[in-house]
């Protein structure tokens, strides 16, 4: 049965059994999802079919990628069309065309950067592309924390961070998201924020009182609504322990909350809970849809349970308005 999440401006309906998958196509934990201007949805997972392609109704329209990722991790769709793909396990970034066609490569295959060395990558995590289309922002999340500035045509320009807490260092820089005025909102997991940047790289200030902040996305307009997916403390007590997570902040892009999207109790497989929002996408009609990397994190949540054969590994919450879905826009 679906389930009613949020109130007010932020009332969502958690879909039951979306997407509707053929048989034989297959998906595993879905790291990150991204939306076209189409509002197809691209599904970005760790199975036989990494890039998985529906509409918005959750039928199936396309499969690629195949024998091109090892590891799905982020995923964004850029104001140029194209799709960047970040493999965590190879340490790439890889920019490609909506039908699934390398366009082009960031770093090399399999030859990470040092560990902590601020080369990149080590484990990299996200990318967002500037509003202007000349600079791709690269968290370098896992093994190294910084962030990276890359031109259009690949060329490395500018590199900041570091490991630790103060103001412009890293944590586990998990994902990264631009705004139409070219600031940079970087979720510092580890540290419990969402620090924000120029394009530069000057820090400029930070939003608190979030925990371990891993999904991020902003809504397609002037003054961006930011959502955040909090996946929260990895332990059993988890199931439980009221206001902390797994659940989705809605901020403006100051930090004023909004709205907040979590179950109760705040962990599970059933419409209206999560397991663990590692990526956010939003469609042209105020539509969220959660990735999530739920084999790694049942056993957490759930110690001496086994995965459920129908674990749900990304979801659709439908935005309502008065009690009807919101229209098209």
């Amino acid at each position: 049965m679906d389930a009613i999440m949020g109130t007010g401006a932020y009332t969502y309906r958690a879909e039951e059994n979306w997407p509707t998958l053929p048989k034989d196509i297959e998906i595993g934990d879905a790291a990150a999802v991204a939306v076209d201007k189409r509002d197809r949805v691209y599904l970005f997972n760790r199975g036989p079919n990494p890039i998985i392609v529906v509409d918005s109704a959750g039928n199936f329209l396309d499969t690629w990628g195949q024998d091109v990722f090892s590891g799905a991790h982020g995923l964004h769709i850029g104001a140029d069309d194209c799709i960047y793909c970040t493999d965590w396990v190879d340490h790439t970034v890889r920019k490609c065309s909506l039908d699934g066609k390398v366009l082009m490569e960031f770093g090399v295959s399999n030859k990470p950067g040092p560990y902590m060395s601020g080369k990149p990558f080590n484990r990299c995590t996200h990318t967002a592309l500037s509003p202007d289309l000349d600079f791709l922002y690269v968290t370098d999340g896992y093994g190294n924390a910084h962030v990276h500035k890359f031109s259009a045509d690949g060329k490395l320009l500018h590199t900041w961070g570091g490991s630790g807490a103060d103001e412009g260092q890293f944590n586990l820089p998990h994902a990264i998201c631009c705004d139409a005025d070219g600031w940079l909102y970087v979720a510092d997991r580890e540290n419990h924020r969402i620090q924000i940047f120029d394009g530069n790289g000057k820090y400029e200030t930070q939003i608190n009182n979030l925990h371990r902040p891993c999904g991020l996305c902003l809504s397609n307009d002037e003054s961006p609504i930011c959502y955040v997916g909090e996946i929260g403390p990895y332990y059993s007590f988890n199931r439980t322990a009221p206001n902390l997570g797994p659940r989705i902040s809605i901020m403006t892009r100051d930090g004023k909350l909004l709205g907040r999207l979590a179950g109760d109790p705040p962990a599970g497989n059933n419409p209206g809970q999560f397991l663990s929002p590692h990526g956010l996408a939003v469609d042209s009609r105020g539509n969220l849809y959660v990735g999530q990397v739920g084999t790694l994190s049942w056993p957490s949540l759930f110690p001496g349970t086994p995965v459920p054969d129908n674990l749900c590994r990304v979801r659709k919450l439908t935005r309502i308005e008065d009690g009807q879905a919101k229209p098209a826009s």
